[in-house]
């Protein structure tokens, strides 16, 4: 039998992203994929912080080659589990997101992709701290919440507001960024007052539906364009049919197809890095939220290969999705 623990039967070794060799050292690799367990920025639902653990459990169900899109991501570049970013002290949220940062700080210095597991949204401020030290990105956003509101119970440091906080700060450009899949109630009529106001592109789950998918793939394309970008994916964008195990379920959202055929379409971005966030276990016993967060891992992952492998300048054979 292969040694190989990527064809291995699942339920044996010990759990990585997909079934991926553990590489703490960063030093073979070009993708890294890691956790980021914390959730110290929600709101309300507490869970995501054991989001990574269970999406490797469920990530051993993935296999190597993506058959809709022919991308064999284990083929084309050097895939490995770098662990966890855990915070030093995971009970002040400022300092953790230092620690956050600075997990990712080594990252970006050993020119390797990262490509994480939440942890609740407000990781993807840390991480675009890093990786975006020298200049801003463009960003990819799927979400049911546009996460750019303003101080909530005496902070602006939550899962609520870390694409206000990372436009302020220079991370993002807001006129490159898209939001996909906005919907559900509000208290504030103005709470996302800042995505239009900065000039982010904002597609509600209604307009998503009266344009089609094949618009909104058209409309990511033309905000993005060929700047590196950012792709950062929240569980709650889809609807809670399909990911129940989190922690701000919006009902009417997208399926898991549509998300699939959405992220397959970033093959031809920059892509600088990614994450899925929000899946929160204790939320849903059954572990499918979890199944489906590591899929859309999965496919962003393919993606953010071939994407690495055209801007290193290396060709791809049309068998693996070139």
């Amino acid at each position: 039998m292969s040694k190989d623990p990527k064809v291995q039967p699942r339920y044996t070794g010990i759990p990585t992203f997909m079934r991926t060799p553990y590489a703490p050292t960063l030093e073979d690799i070009d993708i890294a994929l890691i956790g980021v367990p914390f959730d110290g920025g929600v709101t309300n639902r507490a869970g995501a912080r054991h989001g990574p653990r269970e999406m490797r459990n469920q990530s051993s169900l993935m296999r190597t080659i993506n058959q809709a899109t022919g991308v064999a991501p284990f083929d084309l570049v050097r895939v490995g589990d770098a662990g966890d970013a855990v915070p030093d002290t995971p009970f002040e949220l400022l300092a953790a997101h230092k620690s956050i940062e600075e997990f990712y700080e080594g990252i970006k210095a050993a020119g390797v992709m990262p490509i994480s597991a939440g942890g609740d949204h407000s990781i993807t401020l840390p991480i675009l701290r890093a990786l975006a030290k020298d200049g801003p990105v463009a960003m990819v956003h799927f979400d049911a919440h546009c996460d750019t509101g303003d101080f909530y119970l005496g902070s602006k440091f939550h899962h609520g507001s870390p694409f206000k906080v990372a436009a302020e700060e220079g991370l993002i450009d807001p006129k490159k960024t898209i939001q996909i899949g906005i919907r559900g109630g509000v208290t504030d009529r103005d709470i996302w007052k800042f995505s239009y106001e900065s000039g982010m592109r904002v597609i509600h789950i209604e307009e998503f539906y009266e344009m089609g998918l094949n618009a909104v793939i058209d409309e990511i394309k033309k905000v993005v364009g060929d700047s590196p970008v950012y792709v950062t994916f929240d569980v709650d964008g889809l609807d809670p049919v399909y990911a129940p195990g989190t922690g701000t379920p919006e009902i009417g959202g997208f399926t898991t197809f549509e998300a699939q055929q959405m992220i397959r379409s970033l093959a031809d971005l920059n892509i600088i890095g990614g994450d899925v966030v929000e899946v929160a276990p204790p939320f849903d016993p059954s572990g499918v939220t979890a199944l489906t967060g590591a899929t859309m891992m999965f496919e962003l992952l393919c993606v953010s290969a071939v994407s690495l492998k055209r801007q290193r300048g290396d060709s791809i054979s049309t068998e693996n999705g070139g």
